[in-house]
């Protein structure tokens, strides 16, 4: 009896790709950036995150409004003075808004971000599945990194904007004063407030570092998150401490006020160059070692 051969099912070879990757395949194109731009908008905390820096600068609004002004409670005092000065023209309101802002609100709102995008993938059980898209290790660091500054930077930009919009609207357009320097001319005045916000972006990337270090070694977002807030206020708590001496500025945050030098005549930059210097020493460091760190981590979350 003749036999019959099965026919060959088997599937022609692909071609490889000299680096050992299947042909067509490119790193670049996985997980895009606007792909996690998308996810991270979807998201809660991001959500209620934005809405909040945008209805603050209404609260602080409403509470002026509430002050009969017949009490002297915070009158004669520095705070007085400076809530006198913020109902004195929209500039003044956003000047206010971001003072009593700089030293909290936006270090949690930027820790959230950097210290929430990873940690919180970990915590869901879907950063391994990422990875074996497969989606090289530094392109995902990098992406996600890239979308937690951009939305850091759309909440102190959501802040001011609102504050000058709103302040503007109630208490109109005058020149920016402070209790350090005399009148600026508002077109002056804006450009002195895009510096300050400029200098804190910049000082900010230190706590963005710092949790996004924390959130690629611990699987819990809220202990990165917490971690890197905690260490904020220390270093703040510190930089109080005359003691210290010149050890204070190594600190992270000692030249996180120096921006009150831009609203000076003239201005006075010294302390915010250091600042900057400072900032982004420390910040290529943390970043660094969270590259070398999740680069070398075992993830089995």
């Amino acid at each position: 009896m003749a036999t019959v051969e099965a026919p060959d099912t088997r599937q022609p070879d692909r071609p490889v790709d000299p680096s050992g990757a299947a042909a067509g395949y490119r790193a670049r194109a996985t997980l895009p950036l606007w792909a996690e731009v998308r996810r991270q908008a979807a998201r809660r905390r991001t959500q209620l995150t934005l809405g909040f820096m945008v209805l603050l600068p209404l609260i602080v609004l409403i509470a002026f409004e509430f002050d009969s002004g017949d009490d002297d409670d915070n009158g004669g005092g520095e705070f007085g003075s400076l809530v006198d000065l913020a109902t004195s023209g929209g500039l003044n309101f956003t000047l206010f808004t971001i003072l009593v802002s700089s030293t909290f609100l936006l270090v949690v709102a930027v820790a959230l971000f950097c210290g929430d995008t990873v940690a919180s993938e970990a915590s869901w059980g879907s950063l391994r599945y990422l990875l074996a898209v497969p989606v090289p290790r530094s392109r995902l660091l990098a992406v996600k990194l890239l979308v937690a500054l951009a939305y850091s930077g759309l909440s102190i930009v959501l802040l001011a904007g609102t504050a000058l919009l709103v302040g503007t609207l109630r208490y109109g357009w005058s020149p920016l004063r402070s209790t350090v320097a005399a009148e600026i001319p508002a077109g002056e005045g804006v450009l002195r407030l895009l510096a300050i916000l400029g200098y804190l972006a910049v000082v900010l990337l230190i706590v963005a570092s710092l949790a996004f270090l924390l959130s690629v070694s611990t699987d819990a977002a809220l202990g990165a998150v917490g971690g890197a807030v905690l260490l904020w206020i220390l270093s703040s708590i510190l930089d109080q401490i005359t003691a210290l001496g010149v050890l204070r500025e190594f600190l992270p945050t000692h030249f996180s006020g120096a921006w009150l030098g831009l609203l000076s005549t003239p201005t006075q930059t010294d302390d915010v160059v250091r600042g900057c210097v400072s900032a982004l020493a420390y910040a290529t460091v943390f970043l660094s070692l969270a590259f070398w760190r999740f680069t070398r981590k075992d993830v089995t979350s």
